[in-house]
């Protein structure tokens, strides 16, 4: 699959609750003590928030988000883009979409638990959040529109794209 960040490596292992050590707090954990993030704080962001409907490209933190995520990294994708969302001032068009993003990483992240209500929950937040935007973005998104049908079709009752009851998952990917 094509790589939007090739030069920042993906971790070893993705991280679900219980079942690893947690990537930043456990000294065996992917991040610990990684550079740029830090213990109990939330990690500084790498690159300065861009306008999403017009330099999305440029935003090297989003389509690393994009990357983890589409390679089911979903709790490190989630954590990347919480970084954006906090710089973007947690309110407005772009701070919004990546809200959305975080949501639709947290659905992942509940359907790796095995826990498909958490699954529809995120994800019907996370179809809410782009339906807010959608008429406000613009390029942002192709990726968008793809966001936007994941999120439509994990907020049905019975999805298989992000889990299932067994928290199986079909690998949904943002193009």
């Amino acid at each position: 699959m094509l790589r939007l960040c090739p030069d920042r490596p993906l971790p070893p292992y993705s991280y679900v609750p219980g079942r690893f050590p947690h990537p930043i707090r456990d000294s065996s954990g992917h991040s610990y003590r990684a550079p740029g993030i830090q213990q109990e704080t939330p990690p500084r962001s790498l690159t300065a928030p861009v306008s999403l409907a017009s330099d999305w490209k440029r935003s090297s933190d989003y389509l690393f988000g994009i990357d983890l995520f589409n390679h089911g990294f979903y709790w490190e994708a989630h954590e990347t883009w919480e970084q954006l969302w906090i710089e973007f001032g947690r309110s407005g068009r772009d701070a919004d979409f990546i809200k959305g993003l975080i949501k639709l990483a947290a659905a992942g992240v509940k359907a790796r638990e095995g826990r498909p209500i958490g699954v529809q929950r995120h994800a019907c937040r996370a179809k809410e959040l782009f339906q807010r935007v959608s008429d406000t973005l613009t390029e942002a998104n192709t990726r968008f529109v793809s966001a936007a049908c994941i999120s439509d079709q994990c907020a049905r009752p019975q999805s298989r794209s992000l889990g299932t009851p067994s928290g199986s998952l079909n690998s949904p990917v943002i193009c």
